[in-house]
């Protein structure tokens, strides 16, 4: 018998608390819900003796007794002031601490062969997508907190891409959550299935409308099927006493695309994995991340490229830039099996330093099993170069806007690579003003 610390026991009751709900769930879900439930028992929170977690201490999270994230309400008007929330997409999707608001959202422009809806309205109304993709990709087994996702998600959004679909703007997922005076927590779960042939985007933020302690642990699941073009965004930016873990879980096909963009602005604590199979021949994959804390931020960014078939392509790129007292972790991995000849994977790490006192802690690694590849990995640390400083200077640029556009320049190769002009200009807007709040006293 497994013994439960009390950190635990906490989401053990959330667990028995949701039973009446569960009982009407169809029996595949309610199993897998029981099965996700004990294995978080036997796993437990993560601690610092563990090698994935051993620069970040989730004890905060452990200590937080949260009860069930509660209802919400926020008027368009709110949900327009906050950043990220309007990036100009057709259809949006908005849920309120981790619940689907239908006033907030909107469907307009929505192309034949898309399906965008809320995960708790398909389960009320047939399953059969979900029962064939639902936590097959994200495993529970050896991750407490997909485990915990797993076995007490609410709702979250379900997308999926018909064979042959080009959607010509990005689809948009909203996780906002509003500050209370109880800590809370929630589990969004999202699906997005991109068929044979498909091109769509999807961007995923989350973001806090007022102060207040909340957990947000999300998972995402991307299936990218033969020859499908799939681009997603994941914009982090919530408030500075909240603490948000996310995994985002990705199989590609043969022949397929996939383009993920995380950027990480907000939390007092965040952790993002991101993990993609390479599982058809000749896919192609490309992560890119922008991490920037101030104060006493963290923020942590795992994430594993598994080549599991030959002649596959994958390119990896992360920044960070982190200020007064703020921490960074990254710990990228490419394996390459046995059978994966042909891989050509490279992988970068870049931090710029803007204080004394700010730290990162970065481990790019390399697992290669076969013997015909091509495969680079590095990292580096430093801080603004001096002498452009002082040529700017010289020239009548002020000392502080010279420090903003020299970082700027250097994250704007990210910012480049998005393809959706509406999120490069607000992610720029939002990067100068994390820069500004860096700079007050």
């Amino acid at each position: 018998m497994i013994e439960l610390r009390e950190d635990q026991d906490v989401y053990l009751t959330h667990f028995a608390d949701r039973g009446q709900r569960t009982a009407a769930e169809p029996e595949w879900l309610r199993d897998l819900r029981r099965s996700a439930m004990d294995r978080f028992a036997a796993l437990g929170f993560p601690t610092t003796h563990n090698e994935d977690w051993k620069y970040t201490n989730v004890s905060g999270i452990a200590r937080l007794a949260a009860r069930p994230a509660p209802a919400a309400t926020l008027t368009r008007k709110e949900l327009e002031r906050l950043p990220f929330a309007n990036l100009g997409c057709g259809v949006r999707l908005v849920f309120l601490n981790g619940r689907f608001s239908p006033k907030l959202s909107a469907a307009k422009r929505l192309p034949a062969g898309v399906n965008a809806a809320s995960l708790a309205s398909v389960l009320e109304n047939g399953s059969a997508p979900l029962e064939n993709h639902l936590a097959r990709y994200a495993g529970f087994e050896e991750n407490a907190f997909v485990a915990l996702n797993t076995a007490l998600f609410e709702d979250g959004a379900l997308i999926e891409i018909a064979k042959g679909t080009v959607v010509e703007e990005p689809i948009h997922l909203v996780f906002v959550s509003v500050g209370g005076a109880e800590p809370w927590v929630a589990h969004p779960r999202n699906l997005i299935l991109a068929g044979r042939g498909s091109q769509a985007a999807v961007i995923e933020t989350y973001v806090a409308s007022g102060e207040g302690v909340h957990f947000t642990n999300a998972v995402t699941e991307i299936v990218a099927a033969e020859g499908a073009v799939t681009e997603h965004y994941k914009l982090q930016h919530e408030g500075a006493q909240a603490f948000h873990v996310g995994t985002i879980q990705g199989l590609q096909e043969r022949s397929s695309s996939l383009t993920s963009h995380n950027v990480g602005f907000g939390a007092a604590l965040a952790r993002n994995d991101v993990n993609v199979v390479l599982d058809g021949e000749g896919a192609e994959c490309m992560l890119n991340g922008l991490y920037a804390t101030t104060g006493k931020q963290h923020v942590d960014n795992h994430s594993t490229l598994d080549h599991a078939k030959p002649n596959c392509n994958s390119r990896e790129l992360y920044k960070g830039i982190l200020d007064g007292q703020g921490t960074g972790v990254f710990n990228g991995k490419i394996i390459v099996h046995k059978d994966a000849q042909k891989t050509n994977a490279l992988q970068s790490n870049k931090n710029l330093l803007l204080s004394a006192d700010a730290m990162i802690n970065t481990k790019p690694q390399l697992e290669i099993f076969a013997d015909d590849v091509r495969c680079t990995h590095g990292a580096t640390v430093g801080q603004l170069d001096k002498d452009a400083l002082f040529y700017m200077q010289t020239r009548g640029i002020p000392r502080e806007a010279a420090r903003d556009l020299l970082t700027y320049a250097f994250a704007g190769e990210l910012f480049d690579r998005m393809n959706w002009a509406p999120a490069r200009e607000r992610l720029e807007q939002e990067l100068y003003r994390k820069l500004s709040q860096g700079r007050k006293p």
